[in-house]
């Protein structure tokens, strides 16, 4: 990555709560240059598991590219709002994965996270289906 800088979209997907899950994740630059696509199976997890996966995934590869200033997009309004501290992480399933990304936060030198909609979401939520159905068929 050219710039240090990384807008990224995720998603996590689970068929079932738990059940088999994926995620997807779409890494650009801020000239809106494609820098990653993730889509990939995860096992079996939580949904609310599945969308803090994506987000480990997609700032772990951000930061392998040279990024340092970060801004991600997630449809999850509990992700978001558990990562910028409005709600405490309250599940145990879901602790070690916060503090993942909050490890991986410290390594950067910004990191903005934004609650969207999820139809504006949809290119992330179409990487995690699709590696979804291929662990189905």
């Amino acid at each position: 990555m050219k710039t240090k800088k990384a807008v990224m979209w995720v998603d996590g997907a689970s068929r079932d709560n738990p059940g088999p899950a994926a995620i997807g994740a779409v890494i650009k630059d801020e000239r809106g240059r494609l820098h990653a696509r993730i889509s990939q199976r995860i096992g079996t997890t939580t949904n609310n598991q599945a969308e803090y996966r994506a987000v480990i995934a997609a700032l772990e590869k951000a930061i392998s590219l040279g990024a340092r200033q970060v801004t991600l997009y997630s449809d999850s309004d509990l992700v978001v709002k558990q990562i910028n501290g409005s709600y405490r992480v309250r599940k145990a399933g879901l602790k070690p994965l916060y503090q993942q990304v909050k490890q991986l936060q410290a390594l950067l030198e910004s990191f903005t996270v934004i609650n969207i909609p999820r139809w504006q979401n949809a290119e992330a939520d179409n990487l995690a289906n699709a590696a979804l159905d291929l662990a189905v068929d």
